[in-house]
């Protein structure tokens, strides 16, 4: 009888291991205690760039990998198209005209308002980065003693990169000295900062790679040609080059038995740096890749349509911890579609996400920015731009590089400075007169409003504020935003916009006409 019950024994567990092969045993440290979370972002990349939107330029197999093992979002939007104020909205939960100088871009972060990483630290996270944070600007002078996303781990650096464009800052083998320091009892936070696909690129690397200009998807509001072509093959390495450090990150959870508890968020800032893209309200500025995985995330492989905005992310990461979310939040929780199985449209009640700008570079006289703000819903985009009269992506060069003395930060003015130098840029203006409509969707003046059927016009190549048929649809757009604002408390809808242009700005000054003082404040538009 012995002997029939261990054969038997033999056979169950045979069959055991042959049916499930893929399974392993859970690391024990890893039960009983809230999810570890893994916050990769981006610097400057669209949400079409990835390979799980069907663009095979974009190597991005550890995104995908992410989306597969859990949601798949294809309408998330950034607060603002810029790094540090995108960056702030996330942290805090809050829009950019809700955070005073954070909601403008290289200036303070004022230690008043609450970040999520320190709620989490409170309640017994570790937490920490590596790459680039919360930046660029300047939380030091403004009360905090430590960037406001967490501890940095920046110490490792590869002796060699594949390009010049690329840092050197070994974001995996830094997430492994995080992981060496952390307490095996106590969950994490870290967050993946890489500083790709940022500009400057160089130029020719994504070809050099193997990449295929034949392969490459120009949108539509950039000329479809070569020397484009190739800039965007220099993009998507730079882009591949992030994906393959967060495979480092993911192989490192698995072997430690910490992936089956990791929340893991990938996404980015803002989008890319090309003329209308990146610090633009239009979609490729705001509309940035968002796929999210792990455990209180039910089914796998979903793709998810719901309006997302990543001020959502400080209440849904606060849920997923335990946390209680502090006062202030404007952002809503997505634990409701977590907790869902279903795919496409899943919450009907995200029927909009609001975006805006205010100041970008120094590209204008006396420090000036573009101050904007919009509604998007599933089929339209509403723009609203405060001041029409001036240049959206800066000023034009001068006539005279008139400089001032004493700025070590002065650089000569290419002109349209809230466009981050490229070939691409370059060729643009160069070239203005081969594709007159191109160069003024990017360059120059727009009306105080702008209206886009997205899906009829992914690219917002055809304004339709003017249409008379449309006059219903802006107007009950316009209301919204408006009202949304006003309860907000934006300045710009409280008639006490100019605030924004008195914040300072701790980035490199250009010699424009007016005030150009690095890190003051312009006192013209002080108590205004």
């Amino acid at each position: 009888m012995k002997k029939l019950i261990f054969l038997l024994a033999i056979v169950l567990v045979s069959f055991f291991f042959k049916s499930n092969q893929s399974l392993r045993v859970p690391d024990t440290k890893t039960i009983n205690r809230p999810p570890n979370i893994l916050f990769a972002i981006a610097d400057d990349q669209s949400f079409a760039h990835v390979s799980a939107m069907g663009q095979e330029i974009f190597k991005t197999p550890y995104f995908d990998k992410v989306a597969k093992r859990g949601i798949l979002f294809t309408n998330a939007f950034v607060a603002a198209p810029q790094c540090s104020p995108s960056r702030a909205a996330m942290l805090t939960g809050r829009n950019i005209w809700q955070l005073e100088e954070a909601g403008t871009h290289s200036s303070y972060f004022p230690k008043k308002f609450p970040v999520f990483t320190n709620a989490l630290e409170s309640a017994g996270y570790v937490i920490g980065f590596t790459g680039k944070a919360w930046d660029p600007g300047n939380f030091e002078n403004a009360g905090w003693d430590r960037n406001p996303v967490g501890p940095e781990y920046n110490k490792r650096k590869f002796d060699k990169v594949p390009t010049k464009g690329i840092v050197n800052t070994d974001y995996a083998a830094n997430f492994n000295d995080f992981l060496k320091d952390k307490p095996a009892d106590k969950p994490f936070f870290f967050w993946y900062g890489s500083k790709e696909p940022h500009r400057v690129y160089e130029a020719g690397s994504g070809a050099k790679a193997g990449l295929k200009a034949t392969d490459s998807t120009v949108p539509k509001f950039l000329p479809n040609n070569d020397l484009v072509k190739n800039d965007m093959l220099d993009y998507a390495l730079e882009i591949g080059w992030f994906d393959k450090q967060l495979g480092e990150m993911i192989k490192m959870l698995e072997a430690r038995g910490e992936l089956d508890n990791t929340i893991i968020i990938v996404t980015a800032d803002n989008g890319m740096a090309f003329p209308y893209a990146k610090a633009n309200l239009q979609d490729y500025g705001t509309h940035i890749p968002l796929a999210i995985c792990g455990p209180s995330i039910k089914g796998s492989s979903r793709k998810v349509t719901d309006l997302v905005g990543m001020i959502d992310l400080a209440p849904t990461i606060m849920d997923l911890a335990g946390v209680k979310p502090f006062d202030g939040i404007t952002g809503k929780s997505l634990l409701s579609i977590f907790q869902s199985k279903a795919s496409g449209l899943v919450d009907p009640s995200r029927s909009y996400v609001l975006t805006g700008r205010e100041r970008h570079t120094h590209a204008r006289p006396d420090n000036l920015g573009y101050p904007a703000r919009a509604i998007r819903t599933q089929q339209y985009l509403y723009i609203k731009n405060y001041t029409p009269d001036r240049w959206p992506a800066g000023n034009p060069p001068p006539n005279k590089q008139i400089g001032a003395e004493g700025n070590a930060d002065e650089k000569l003015i290419q002109g349209y400075e809230d466009i981050d130098a490229s070939p691409t840029k370059t060729h643009m203006i160069k070239e203005r007169q081969t594709f007159p409509g191109l160069f003024a969707l990017g360059f120059e003046k727009r009306d105080a409003e702008q209206l886009y059927d997205i899906i009829k016009d992914p690219y917002c190549l055809k304004d339709l504020a003017k249409d008379k048929k449309m006059a219903k649809i802006k107007s009950n757009l316009k209301t919204l935003l408006e009202t949304k604002l006003k309860e907000q408390h934006d300045p710009r809808a409280e008639g006490k916009g100019d605030v924004f242009e008195s914040y300072p700005r701790f980035g490199a000054m250009k010699s424009f006409d007016g005030f150009k003082e690095r890190g003051k404040y312009n006192p013209a538009f002080i108590n205004q």
